[in-house]
């Protein structure tokens, strides 16, 4: 990427992921679940305040253990906030589920409990909320609702790392959390992701079945006899390498820092572009505190946000739309409407967000935009 470009979204990495990088390679333990791994999972179940974390591939496959674990079957409904990467409904798909999309709060994005509420059949079994670009939902109605029903509740947690509700950290706000540690992700390892609960009986069946259905080998070599597994079940390699987990031990270390930079550049952007008629910044409810894995404005219904794109990409100032209105995508076949998820598919427009972001290019984003949505306003 060229000097003068403004970057979406860019990794801090460097020398501590190097050496740590380095050390898994004197080890000799390249591959998934390895001690490395298990290292990484203690540290990162007290930063979520939950007894167990389970690395995987990616947040898809934790939340397709989740859904597993959650014993979720063929012909079930699963609630899905509808304003979210269909990776979240894919999950559904994939355990053999249907997933019902609610529509979300104009306000944070989070699924409305109401809406919730209001999709529940005979044959729904679970709600999968969603923390909207690392902002959590609305949890503690989130689960009145989940116990009125009898119904599971899982946090997609993909953008949250760090985030908190309430005072409790995201990742042990429901049944079972997961988390993403892609490459644009507030803490990442290129790819790879998360599962966390409380539940023991859980993680035992999510680490099972990430492992091909038996036991790892990191677990076997710990016996004194030799073990030879039995398949009973059917699983995934659903594993995250150690090297990924080495990576991921470094950034955890950066967390703090990382999140205190984009706040500052959260607050940065609020300020510079408070007054802006035909720009709406994000809402952080006063009772989370957000990690900012990416800043979403809103655009006047009137501005054409593809030429705004155009305009400031054309001006070395990447972005992208916020993310999808599931219920949309032709996938699912989805009939209800979602309309306020609907309104943001179409308005919203991130602009770029990570930590290494100057106070320098913060402005030349902001007067980028602006005159860029000024010359689509006018229709220059």
């Amino acid at each position: 990427m060229s000097d003068d470009v403004i970057a979406l979204g860019q990794p801090t990495v460097g020398e501590a992921e190097l050496a740590a990088i380095a050390e898994v390679f004197a080890s000799g333990w390249l591959a998934g679940a390895g001690p490395t791994c298990r290292r990484f999972e203690e540290r990162f179940a007290a930063a979520t305040g939950t007894r167990h974390a389970l690395t995987t591939a990616n947040c898809g496959s934790a939340l397709h253990l989740a859904l597993l674990t959650l014993g979720v079957q063929p012909g079930d409904e699963v609630v899905v906030a509808d304003y979210t990467f269909p990776a979240t409904g894919h999950a559904v798909m994939w355990a053999g589920a249907k997933p019902v999309f609610a529509d979300v709060r104009p306000d944070i994005w989070t699924v409305d409990p109401a809406a919730v509420e209001a999709a529940i059949t005979p044959r729904t079994v679970g709600v999968v909320a969603v923390d909207a670009f690392g902002q959590p939902a609305d949890y503690d109605e989130l689960r009145a609702v989940a116990d009125r029903h009898g119904l599971f509740l899982v946090e997609d947690a993909a953008c949250a790392a760090g985030a908190t509700y309430k005072g409790r950290p995201a990742g042990s706000l429901a049944d079972v959390a997961t988390f993403s540690f892609h490459g644009r992700k507030g803490i990442t390892a290129g790819e790879g992701g998360a599962y966390v609960t409380d539940r023991d009986d859980l993680a035992a069946h999510a680490r099972k079945l990430h492992t091909y259905g038996v036991e790892g080998a990191l677990t076997r070599a710990e016996l004194s006899d030799l073990p030879i597994p039995a398949f009973t079940e059917l699983g995934y390699n659903y594993r995250l390498s150690d090297v990924a987990a080495a990576i991921m031990l470094a950034q955890l270390d950066r967390l703090p820092d990382l999140l205190a930079a984009k706040r500052r550049t959260a607050a940065r952007y609020g300020e510079l572009l408070k007054d802006h008629e035909l720009i709406v910044t994000p809402h952080e409810a006063p009772d989370r505190e957000h990690p900012w894995q990416s800043y979403v404005v809103t655009l006047d219904p009137s501005i054409d946000r593809g030429a705004v794109a155009l305009g400031l990409r054309r001006r070395g100032v990447q972005c992208t739309f916020g993310t999808y209105a599931s219920h949309a995508q032709p996938l699912y076949g989805q009939t209800t409407p979602c309309p306020v998820s609907a309104d943001l598919f179409a308005r919203h427009l991130a602009i770029p967000m990570h930590a290494n972001l100057t106070d320098a290019q913060v402005e030349t984003v902001v007067a980028t935009l602006v005159d860029v949505v000024a010359s689509a306003a006018t229709g220059r």
